[in-house]
C-alpha cells in the first residue's frame, strides 16, 4: 500500500494552448484540482515553489485555501527552498495553515535548486555567513525552523505589554502541535539524506540526485532511502518516518493520452550537472496500463518509499489532469498492491 498524490509545480505561459494563462489561473486551478483529487481518492496534493519564475511560489496562502476547501487530502510543498525563508515568519505562516487545514499539511523543504536569477535569495534579504555557503544558510534556516516548531518558549516577555501573557517565556503563535512530525527535506545526496533522518525529517526524494557510484537513478534512489532509515535508527527517534519519491507517470488510455505522451519522452535516465555537481535525472514512465505496471514493479526506489507524487502537467488544466491522477490510482495502483 502507498500514499499516492500528485505533484505540481504551477507553471503558467502566455502560449494560446495553455490553459493556465495567468497566476491567478494557476492558483485556482490549484485549489480545484486538489478538491477534485480528494473526491479521487488521492492521498495528496502537493506544490512545488519557485521564486522570479511563472511558476507557484509564497505557498501558504494557496495550502491554506486548500485547507479550507477540503477535508481529508494532505497537503503540501516539494520544495520550499530554506534559502529565502524568515524561519520565524514561516513557523507563524506553516502553523496557521496547519490549523485551518486540521492538521493536514505536510511540508516539504530543502536547500533549493538552481533558480531563475543569480542568487535570488539576497534579494530577500539573506547572505550566507562568514565561511558558509548558501547551502548550509538553507540548512541553518532549517534548523531553527524545526526549534520553532518545537512550542517551547523562548522570548522574554514586556512587562507592560498590550495584552495579558501567559507566565514563562513566549513562543511564536499560532502554534499547531504535531507540525514538526510532518515536516520533509527534500535530499539531493545520501549525506543530506543522512542528516534529514537525524533531525527528525521525513524525507523527499524527487527525480534527480547526486550521481555517487553511476548506477541507475532508481537503484541509487532506493540505496539512499536505506541509508535514511538507517540513520533515522541510529538516531533513536520514537515514531516511523516518512519516505516519498516523485515520478512523471503517464498511462495512455485515450486519444488525448497519446496526442499528449503516446510519442514517449524521457525514459532513461539522464545525466548532468547542477552548479558543477554531476546529477543523475530519472526517468519517466509512459504507456499502455500494463506495460506501466511491469516496468514500475523493476523501479526500486518506489518500492523503497511508502508515498509517490505523480508530477502533473498542470499548463494542460484541471479535468485533463484529473484524468491522469484517475489512470494511475484505477488502472495502475491496484496492479502493483498500492491499492
Amino acid at each position: 500500500m502507498k500514499k499516492i498524490g500528485f505533484l505540481s509545480f504551477g507553471h503558467w505561459s502566455d502560449e494560446r494552448a495553455a490553459a493556465t494563462r495567468s497566476a491567478q489561473d494557476t492558483l485556482v486551478q490549484s485549489i480545484d484540482l486538489a478538491i477534485a483529487a480528494e473526491e479521487l481518492g488521492a492521498d495528496g496534493a502537493y506544490f512545488r515553489v519557485h521564486h522570479f519564475a511563472r511558476q507557484l511560489a509564497s505557498p501558504f496562502p494557496l495550502l491554506a485555501a486548500v485547507g479550507a476547501r477540503t477535508s481529508t487530502i494532505e497537503i503540501g510543498t516539494a520544495v520550499i527552498d530554506m534559502r529565502y525563508e524568515n524561519p520565524f515568519y514561516m513557523a507563524e505562516d506553516a502553523g496557521s495553515a496547519d490549523l485551518i487545514s486540521r492538521g493536514r499539511l505536510q511540508l516539504g523543504i530543502s536547500r533549493g535548486s538552481p533558480e531563475q536569477v543569480i542568487d535570488g535569495w539576497r534579494h530577500f534579504g539573506y547572505r550566507p555567513a562568514e565561511d558558509e555557503s548558501d547551502a548550509d544558510m538553507a540548512r541553518r534556516h532549517a534548523e531553527v525552523f524545526l526549534q520553532l516548531l518545537e512550542g517551547k518558549g523562548f522570548a522574554k516577555p514586556n512587562p507592560r505589554p498590550m495584552f495579558p501573557n501567559p507566565p514563562g517565556l513566549l513562543r511564536l503563535e499560532p502554534h499547531s502541535p504535531g507540525l514538526i512530525d510532518r515536516i520533509w527535506w527534500g535530499a539531493a545526496s545520501n549525506a543530506t539524506a543522512q542528516w534529514a533522518a537525524r533531525l527528525g525529517m521525513n524525507l523527499q526524494s524527487s527525480t534527480l540526485k547526486d550521481d555517487e557510484n553511476g548506477k541507475p537513478f532508481h537503484v541509487q534512489q532506493a540505496e539512499q532511502i536505506r541509508a535514511y532509515r538507517a540513520a533515522w535508527a541510529e538516531s533513536g527517534h520514537a515514531r516511523t518516518p516518512r519516505v516519498s519519491v516523485s515520478r512523471s507517470i503517464f498511462a495512455l488510455t485515450d486519444d488525448r493520452d497519446r496526442m499528449y505522451f503516446g510519442r514517449g519522452g524521457k525514459e532513461s535516465d539522464q545525466i548532468g550537472f547542477i552548479e558543477e555537481t554531476r546529477s543523475v535525472f530519472g526517468r519517466g514512465y509512459t504507456g499502455e496500463p500494463d506495460r506501466l505496471v511491469e516496468e514500475l514493479r523493476r523501479d526500486e526506489g518506489i518500492a523503497e518509499a511508502d508515498t509517490l507524487l505523480l508530477t502533473v502537467p498542470n499548463t494542460l488544466g484541471v479535468d485533463y489532469n484529473v484524468h491522469v491522477i484517475e489512470n494511475i490510482l484505477k488502472h495502475v495502483a491496484p496492479a502493483l498492491g498500492w491499492r
